[in-house]
């Protein structure tokens, strides 16, 4: 029998937002970037668009700019626009994207980056085996 997977919902990730859309900002993605809804994603400062987080870089990129709220795909010409939540907002964390080369003190510095903007990560609960005999 085949596996179903899933995808992520916005309901997912995005557990509180503040009313009447502050928690929100509308922003361009930049061309060429293939992002998941959940992505972290940081700000070019020359251009002010969004791209994958990069802590390596040194033009904007390097700091979270906020956790976009849909999956957005742009060729290499192209810029859309989308969503990211940027404040004061409560995510759940098992549902966020960061890139694979993030090393654990990237991660660590990159949740501290969202914590700063007012965006509290709610990590999944650990799971701990307790198993009882019954005899």
């Amino acid at each position: 029998m085949p596996v179903l997977h899933e995808p992520v919902h916005l309901s997912d990730l995005l557990k509180y937002e503040a009313p009447n859309l502050y928690s929100r900002d509308e922003v361009i993605v930049a061309a060429g970037q293939t992002l998941a809804l959940g992505a972290v994603v940081g700000r070019v400062t020359a251009t002010h668009e969004i791209v994958v987080l990069d802590p390596t870089a040194n033009d904007g990129r390097e700091a979270v700019a906020g956790v976009l709220i849909e999956a957005v795909v742009t060729a290499r010409n192209e810029r859309k626009r989308s969503v990211i939540v940027s404040r004061h907002a409560l995510v759940f964390g098992g549902a966020l994207v960061l890139p694979t080369t993030l090393t654990s003190e990237q991660t660590t510095a990159a949740l501290a980056q969202l914590t700063a903007l007012g965006i509290v990560v709610r990590q999944p609960p650990q799971v701990t085996a307790h198993v009882e005999s019954v005899l």
